[in-house]
């Protein structure tokens, strides 16, 4: 099997304007994100996918392999699809491009070990250990049934708790995999009423009863959503090139 490791990165965030190429300890975000792809076994190409030629410019000088995308995308997902069309695989993982912390071994959870039916979608997924990330609506709240399988996302804290206390809140890690047909789906299934209300994409495939398979894994990454997240990852960042000289 061929796998693209995929790394969306777009420069006019609403929240956060050239997040990709903000500094961690010298470096941009983006070659960190790009650093820990690379350690990743399975996958055999890299690629950050962008639609600006200032992120474009600072991949080719740091030797990132980039490849430039429509402005018009809309989502993530739209931009992973784009990247579909141009380079041939049977899976595509994407990593956002906002996590500089992701674990290289927690990517290769997500790579399926066989081919599996078309419109395979996958998500990593963690438990929520801080309470104040259960409200906060940029970590987006995942519910699963026993078998592992989507059954809603939310930016609100779900589920609620009424019935029983006897469960963890679980937010998705900006891990996702992709086979072909399940991006062709995508961009050509039209934006559902959850999907607008929400606004994440994935719920497209769960409002049009595809299924999103979703692995569980023990993940301290932090997705860089504002400044006040930057100077964390800073710190820790600092703290582990520290320890790495002594």
């Amino acid at each position: 099997m061929k796998i693209v490791g995929i790394i969306p990165a777009r420069y006019k965030s609403t929240r956060f304007e050239g997040k990709p190429l903000a500094d961690i300890c010298g470096k941009p975000m983006i070659w960190w994100v790009y650093e820990q792809v690379k350690k990743v076994r399975g996958i055999d190409e890299i690629y950050v996918a962008t639609d600006d030629e200032r992120i474009e410019n600072v991949c080719k000088s740091y030797n990132m392999n980039v490849l430039m995308t429509s402005d018009k995308n809309k989502t993530p997902t739209d931009r992973i699809y784009e990247v579909s069309t141009k380079i041939e695989a049977d899976y595509y993982i994407s990593i956002n491009g906002d996590e500089p912390l992701i674990d290289s071994k927690i990517i290769e959870k997500v790579i399926p070990k066989k081919k599996k039916e078309n419109l395979y979608v996958a998500n990593l997924m963690t438990t929520i250990k801080d309470p104040v990330q259960a409200v906060d609506s940029t970590n987006l709240k995942i519910v699963t049934n026993d078998r592992g399988e989507g059954v809603y996302i939310s930016r609100t804290a779900v589920p609620y708790p009424k019935g029983s206390m006897d469960f963890e809140y679980k937010k998705h890690v900006g891990v996702y995999a992709f086979d072909k047909a399940a991006l062709k789906y995508y961009h050509d299934t039209p934006r559902g009423r959850i999907e607008t209300i929400e606004d994440i994409d994935l719920l497209r495939y769960i409002e049009n009863h595809v299924n999103i398979d979703f692995i569980d894994v023990n993940s301290d990454s932090l997705s860089v959503d504002n400044m006040k997240d930057l100077e964390e990852v800073r710190r820790i960042v600092e703290k582990k090139l520290k320890v790495s000289v002594k």
